[in-house]
């Protein structure tokens, strides 16, 4: 049994969360999709999902990325299984989709460190246990999830973006926000993607400006994330790990 890791490029790796899986005890299994890796032939031993972040985008077309639409019926499939199954950035808008919701391009990029806003329900939820309820998180995205799928409860906001984490049923989670990330990862986000932050408005030195203020908390809030998506959400009686 593992948890099945779905990578889309090399940029976007499960960083500190794959670091907090690990130190529980949890195996990983990584798929780099892009690289052309098979998706498993079925979930019968997955005990949860973690879809990651990517320079792809669910209205490139399809050719583009043959491995989008299988991606998308297992994410589904897991989903109606209930097994964990959460996303990151790219994953966040995959999983929305394969549940009904709604995924546009932004009418302008966010990037960078932005404060983002947990909603009344996020207060109680186990997954954000001891989460600032107003804190800044690093975004690099185009698109954005417009509309939740149906049934699902929108957990934090932005300024821009008003779906920057839902939940869907009992263990699927979707984060807009890269908090897998560390300062060494966010700097060569940076730096590979800069034509995204120029885009926004942001240049190298206004990201490092922002991440010697914004680090130090989106970090520890970070580390705690994880912590409670390993021990509440995929640690759980219904998910037996053999040893």
């Amino acid at each position: 049994m593992a948890i099945l890791v779905l990578q889309h490029d090399d940029r976007n790796t499960a960083g500190r969360l794959g670091m907090t899986l690990r130190d529980h005890g949890f195996a990983l299994d990584v798929r780099r999709l892009h690289r052309g890796d098979p998706l498993p032939p079925d979930l019968d031993e997955v005990e949860g999902v973690l879809s990651l972040g990517g320079r792809p985008n669910l209205d490139d077309p399809r050719d583009q990325h043959p491995w989008m639409d299988g991606e998308l019926a297992l994410l589904r499939e897991a989903h109606e299984r209930a097994l964990p199954v959460i996303g990151v950035c790219l994953g966040h808008q995959l999983i929305a989709a394969a549940l009904g919701g709604e995924v546009a391009k932004a009418d302008k990029p966010e990037a960078g460190f932005v404060r983002v806003r947990l909603l009344s329900p996020a207060h109680t939820d186990e997954a954000f246990a001891g989460i600032a309820w107003d804190s800044p998180q690093f975004q690099s995205h185009t698109r954005e999830v417009v509309k939740a799928p149906p049934g699902a409860v929108v957990m934090a906001d932005s300024d821009r973006c008003k779906v920057q984490a839902f939940k869907a049923g009992m263990r699927t989670y979707g984060f807009q926000y890269h908090f897998e990330l560390d300062r060494d990862d966010i700097a060569r986000f940076v730096r590979e993607g800069k034509q995204s932050f120029y885009d926004a408005g942001l240049t190298f030195e206004d990201v490092s400006k922002q991440a010697d203020r914004d680090y130090p908390m989106f970090a520890r809030l970070a580390d705690r994330l994880c912590v409670n998506l390993a021990t509440y959400i995929i640690t759980t009686e219904m998910t037996p790990r053999s040893h």
